[in-house]
């Protein structure tokens, strides 16, 4: 029988062993999760993150490298279009989304969330055919325009893009919206004529010029509106943000990891996202590309006060068109922020 030095000269080895193994699979980008019947501090929660979009990219990695695991959560990625997400945000049940600031008028109207991160820059264009005449905003007015969804945000992108050029986008004054819930369709209206230009996410507008011939005449991330400015922000719910913030910082150092890791790693992120088919883009030499376009931030560039600036900007977008009815833009933009203590 071994004496009691043996012992804990043993239980000390093993437990270096285990220290080191764990430090260096999160140095090298493994996946540091919790082992398979551990418990999860936080539990099983729900993440939208099966729309197929290269915008969602942190959300897959995050997934993939264990980095939500390593958190302490359970995540399972669901779908959910933007009216699910807002009742999951409403109601708790869905902690944290990825969108646009095609939640500023929701919150305006009463759903509880709050704007705690960005998440990256561009990742839409507006894109029309080889033989359209169409060059720019003006020559749209008049016209019709493909979207994803009424309110959402390549709507309110090419809102803010058309106002900005006294093309009256409100209402349908001056051009019409029309929805596709399929980018692979929207396209193909675009180019029989159904649409004059489809505002579209990518990688739907890229491969259309890639394989097309389609033409940009927008693109979210150099247009001098929108250049250098986050386009998509990470939104939490309030209940949440009230009953656990530790639980949105745990979810925000997550997602922040993963930004990093594709930050540094655009190749491998891409492979990962495409060999598990959480986008249908197959072409991963553009899908690169587009990844390294939108300039997911190195924790090193993580900046609370360069997101609340941004709010502030896109609030102030809307409210000159008309999207939003807050006669404070300053006011409002501070109500909707939220800086989570990490």
């Amino acid at each position: 029988m071994k004496n009691w030095k043996q012992v804990t000269g043993i239980a000390i080895l093993i437990l270096a062993v285990a220290v080191f193994s764990v430090a260096w699979g999160a140095k090298n980008g493994k996946n540091t999760g919790s082992p398979q019947g551990t418990k999860y501090k936080y539990g099983k929660i729900n993440i939208p993150g099966k729309d197929g979009s290269l915008c969602g990219a942190p959300i897959y990695i995050a997934y993939e490298k264990g980095f939500f695991a390593g958190e302490g959560f359970d995540v399972n990625l669901i779908s959910a279009d933007t009216e699910t997400r807002k009742i999951g945000l409403n109601n708790g049940t869905i902690p944290i989304v990825n969108g646009d600031f095609q939640f500023f008028p929701s919150i305006e109207e009463g759903v509880k969330v709050k704007v705690v991160d960005g998440l990256h820059k561009g990742c839409i264009k507006i894109v029309v055919p080889a033989n359209s005449p169409i060059q720019s905003a003006k020559d749209l007015k008049g016209k019709k325009i493909g979207v994803d969804e009424i309110g959402g945000t390549p709507f309110q992108v090419a809102s803010v893009w058309l106002e900005n050029h006294g093309v009256v986008a409100k209402d349908n004054k001056e051009v019409t919206f029309v929805p596709y819930g399929d980018g692979n369709l929207e396209i193909e209206a675009a180019g029989k004529g159904d649409i004059a230009a489809a505002a579209i996410w990518d990688p739907f507008g890229s491969l259309a010029v890639k394989n097309n011939g389609f033409k940009v005449i927008f693109d979210l991330a150099t247009d001098p509106i929108f250049a250098d400015k986050y386009c998509c922000f990470l939104y939490a719910s309030e209940k949440v943000l009230k009953k656990d913030p530790g639980k949105v910082a745990a979810l925000l150092r997550a997602y922040h990891k993963a930004q990093d890791w594709i930050h540094y790693h655009p190749q491998e992120s891409v492979a990962i996202i495409s060999d598990k088919k959480y986008s249908a883009i197959t072409d991963k030499e553009l899908a690169v590309e587009l990844v390294k376009s939108y300039h997911y931030p190195s924790l090193q560039e993580q900046n609370p006060a360069n997101v609340q600036a941004n709010v502030l900007y896109f609030v102030k977008q809307l409210s000159k068109i008309g999207y939003l009815k807050t006669k404070d833009p300053e006011k409002f933009a501070q109500q909707i922020y939220y800086k989570v203590q990490l």
